[in-house]
């Protein structure tokens, strides 16, 4: 889906003393929530038969904080699902060949992520390729004789020497390294080598992901690749994607789609045809709106498809007689698998229910897709389904091992807000909930500004812990206010020049709406959030003190520093309408710095050293603020943290904190009566 801001993770040297001997838990808690695994990566092979899928667990043992993923496959129909890599390097990304008889994967086996590939019926792995750089993503050709892959560009030698020299300097936006798209055989020479082919060489970086999906594709005869590219590897840069073909023999690149909108997401048509593909409005905004489009290759204009609901489709691929592309998307709390005809008419659903479907893959005869689903109640693992008949097939079973301890229920509530606009939001009951009774109330805001909360397992292991405050007393909200994903364009515009305001509102009502049920005890309330989820709590507690307790993580706390110092200086100014010289007022208006003075709530600072997305900067600025004007305030760093949450001890040190922060500030021992 979208480029968003993230949420994201940091730690204290009591991180691992869970880890030590502890006694045995008889409810959800931090430390045992981080047993959850987390499923991906399922794909079927092409005959319909074999599933391949990764699981990923946290590693906290002695000097070790890490993600460890490996590979598992499985029959189609569920049964004799095994573990087929092992180790301690993550094996990730897996893909079928064409013919099923090999399974190709990434792995920094070899100091850095390289593909490997092993036989599907097991055996040792072999290293394929050998580039200076990690490799972030790959694809089999259609006849499984190549494979192309996408490698940033590594550090020249003369960069090398002036490193080691202490001479390297760097001038800002200069030099940029280049994200190519790169060529191998999958059979060696009779040399016994395997030459890699550069194949784009141009000034423009390959895209992987991001807004609109990014990323490229072979075509079916495997001569050419159709891939989209940005001027630079930049994240700001989004806005200026274009698609392209490069022909495979000689690296012949030609224009595909060029336009003041940013096009991404370049799919072939079965017959080689026709190009898919998503491009934003124009110009591009960060609410990240996009349409689907279909290009003739070699001739004519792209014809535009019909809209989607929520207007961010992630297109999956096309369905084997060419008339229809399937694509997700987010609906409300849920995620919905589509379709939408290439003539131009209106998209249909395939899937339905309340499963959170991610991780979607078609496989090679366009028969079937692999993905991971979850629910609040039911923790993650891979299907298998259909397309003519979703009847989805779960093919994992590796959570089995999860404690049985007692959830709070999570439901959909809905209410109106200041000005009458529906809003909703995921409500998880404490664990022993009793009608009538009043129990503290924690409000999570999510990142983004355009995130949206769905129904994923409130036990996976997570910064906002939401299964153990259940299980401590508390009753949790997290709304989807004015500005979130799932609800339509205009509901996603709609906090734009505004933030602060009606998005603001919307979380104070849906707030007041369970004080009013006789749910939330109006004296025992707490915010917290990450990202945009962090400025919206800055944001609340210079605006209110309601909040006994409240948690800042990465949060966005000055419109104006943040937007000359964070890797997207374009995104402020776009939400604002202007930038901050233009009209610094709106800046002001809109920021928690501006209006700090008069804080009371007590508050708990959390924010990476390595991010930058929102600065650390943005933390010390509110951390000092309120330190001065004698506001209980605590701030703690990550080393190595970037903006998402990566190390498992941060993780678990992180959500340990707002249990205890929220703990001390928002006591949840005991239930009052109306």
């Amino acid at each position: 889906m979208r480029k968003r801001l993230i949420l994201m993770v940091l730690l204290s040297a009591q991180s691992c003393a869970w880890a030590q001997v502890a006694p045995q838990a008889t409810s959800w808690t931090a430390e045992e929530m981080m047993k959850t695994k987390t499923v991906g990566g399922v794909q079927v092979s092409a005959d319909g038969r074999r599933v391949v899928f990764t699981v990923t667990e946290a590693v906290m043992s002695g000097d070790k904080s890490e993600m460890l993923t490996q590979i598992w496959v499985a029959s189609a129909d569920g049964a004799g699902a095994v573990q087929f890599t092992r180790g301690d390097k993550s094996s990730t990304s897996p893909q079928w060949s064409p013919d099923g008889q090999w399974i190709a994967f990434l792995s920094p086996r070899a100091e850095r992520n390289q593909v490997w590939l092993i036989r599907a019926d097991g055996g040792e792995a072999e290293q394929l390729s050998t580039g200076q750089s990690a490799v972030s993503n790959f694809a089999w050709s259609p006849d499984g004789k190549w494979i192309a892959y996408t490698m940033m560009d590594p550090a020249s030698e003369a960069e090398e020497k002036s490193k080691k020299e202490k001479s390297d300097m760097q001038v800002v936006d200069e030099n940029f390294k280049m994200n190519r798209l790169w060529v191998m055989p999958v059979e060696e020479s009779p040399e016994g080598k395997r030459d890699a082919r550069l194949l784009t060489k141009g000034e423009y970086s390959v895209a992987t992901g991001g807004p609109g999906g990014g990323g490229y594709d072979w075509s079916p005869d495997g001569k050419t690749i159709v891939f989209a590219h940005t001027p630079t590897a930049r994240v700001n840069d989004w806005t200026l994607s274009d698609i392209s073909t490069v022909e495979v023999a000689t690296g012949e690149v030609k224009p595909l789609v060029a336009s003041k909108a940013a096009e991404s997401s370049p799919i072939y048509s079965p017959d080689g045809r026709r190009v898919a593909y998503t491009a934003s409005d124009t110009p591009p905004s960060w609410g990240f709106n996009f349409t689907t489009y279909v290009v003739q290759v070699g001739s004519g204009p792209p014809r535009e498809l019909a809209a989607t609901f929520d207007r961010q489709p992630g297109l999956i691929g096309w369905s084997g007689d060419g008339k229809w592309i399937y694509f997700s998307e987010t609906r409300g709390t849920v995620t919905r698998i589509a379709a939408l005809p290439a003539d131009g008419g209106a998209p249909q659903d395939i899937s339905s229910g309340e499963l959170l479907i991610t991780g979607i893959n078609l496989n090679r005869n366009r028969s079937l897709v692999g993905f991971t689903a979850q629910a609040s109640d039911r923790p993650p693992e891979a299907y298998v389904a259909g397309l003519d008949q979703f009847a989805p097939v779960q093919v994992s079973r590796v959570q089995a091992d999860l404690p049985k301890f007692a959830l709070g229920r999570t439901e959909v509530v809905r209410w109106k807000s200041k000005d009458s606009t529906p809003i909703n939001g995921l409500l998880t009951y404490p664990v022993g909930y009793q009608k009538g009774k009043r129990y503290p109330l924690l409000v999570i805001v999510h990142g983004g500004p355009a995130g949206v909360f769905t129904q994923s397992f409130i036990a996976g292991r997570s910064i906002y812990p939401i299964a153990a405050f259940a299980a401590q007393g508390y009753a949790v909200l997290r709304p989807n206010p004015r500005g979130s994903s799932g609800y339509g364009k205009n509901f996603r515009y709609a906090n734009y020049k505004d933030w602060g305001g009606g998005d603001y509102q919307d979380i104070l009502t849906g707030v007041d709406t369970l004080i009013e049920s006789g749910l939330a005890d109006p004296q025992r309330l707490g915010v917290m959030g990450w990202s945009y989820g962090g400025f919206m709590t800055s944001w609340t507690i210079t605006q209110t003190k309601r909040f006994q307790a409240a948690s800042v993580g990465a949060g966005v706390t000055n419109l104006v520093s943040f937007t000359g110092t964070a890797d997207i200086p374009g995104f402020i100014p776009d939400y604002m309408g202007a930038e901050f010289w233009d009209n610094l007022d709106i800046y002001v208006k809109h920021s928690a710095m501006y209006n700090v003075r008069g804080v009371t709530t007590p508050t708990l600072i959390l924010h990476g050293e390595r991010d930058d997305r929102v600065p650390i900067s943005q933390g010390y600025e509110f951390y000092n603020a309120l330190r001065r004007q004698g506001v209980t305030v605590q701030m703690v760093t990550y080393p190595r943290t970037p903006h998402g949450p990566q190390e498992p001890k941060f993780i678990l040190d992180i959500a340990k904190r707002n249990l205890e922060w929220f703990g001390k500030f928002v006591s949840a021992t005991s239930v009052t009566g109306n």
